[in-house]
């Protein structure tokens, strides 16, 4: 497995697919206590025609490092990794904590950006009552509690329980330190009156039962973003894992059918 250094952590990589496959690389950005293989399938499928190139974040999966205070300090750290791979332009697709990555990105550098898909995120960080509660004790109970309770509440009704607990095990793994300033970055994130700077064909696919990041703060962003296209699919929080075809089918005719 590939990895670069940067700023004191090793950054764990993927770079597939032909480098002269139609259109800019795909770089694919995981969400908090995730990891790059929250994208297993959009990987095997994209790479057959075209670049992919997907990043463990510091601290995440095979990467290490100690958790950065900010969504700009995350976007930086994937910015050294597409210089290093001489990935000029590109299409970020990211989830959540990494969807507000691929719009400081776009914001920071728009001449990079060819498009940029977003799934189940936003642009401002405004918790539901739930999640402000969940916040509120998250100091007060167990670490392995705290990120069970939130994961639980990633998935829509009737989403098999082993595979969630498998979920929870893997985002538990990921240490204290990183996961908790990681949250402390998105809850001070808020590019909302920005992004009508973003100009570039914009794809939001959200799940209808996300209560992480409802529906209704999803609807605010896409309002705001001059040419966005909206998809709602039958899901919760996670729909790289819990509709992983009809979202690589989505991203899919958003590539090929948009001019």
């Amino acid at each position: 497995m590939p990895q670069l250094e940067v700023d004191g952590a090793r950054l764990t990589y993927d770079d597939e697919g032909p480098r002269d496959g139609a259109g800019a690389p795909l770089v694919f950005i995981h969400g908090w206590t995730a990891n790059r293989h929250r994208w297993d399938h959009q990987l095997a499928h994209f790479s057959a025609t075209r670049r992919v190139i997907r990043v463990d974040l510091r601290g995440h999966g095979e990467s290490d490092g100690s958790g950065r205070r900010s969504i700009g300090e995350l976007a930086g750290d994937v910015l050294a990794v597409l210089d290093h791979l001489k990935a000029e332009r590109f299409v970020p697709v990211g989830h959540s904590m990494g969807g507000m990555i691929a719009q400081t990105l776009a914001l920071g550098h728009p001449d990079r950006i060819e498009r940029m898909v977003l799934v189940n995120s936003i642009s401002r960080m405004t918790y539901s009552r739930g999640r402000g509660l969940l916040m509120a004790v998250s100091t007060r109970v167990p670490f392995k509690l705290f990120v069970a309770a939130n994961i639980q509440r990633a998935f829509a009704p009737g989403y098999p329980r082993e595979e969630i607990k498998e979920y929870i095990r893997t985002s538990a793994a990921t240490p204290r330190e990183v996961v908790m300033t990681c949250y402390g970055a998105m809850r001070s994130f808020d590019v909302l009156d920005r992004v009508g700077e973003i100009r570039v064909p914009t794809l939001v696919i959200h799940g209808y039962y996300d209560i992480q990041l409802p529906v209704s703060q999803m609807l605010r962003m896409a309002k705001a973003y001059p040419d966005a296209e909206v998809r709602i699919l039958d899901a919760g929080h996670e729909l790289p894992v819990e509709k992983p075809e009809e979202l690589t089918s989505t991203i899919d005719r958003f590539l090929t059918e948009r001019p």
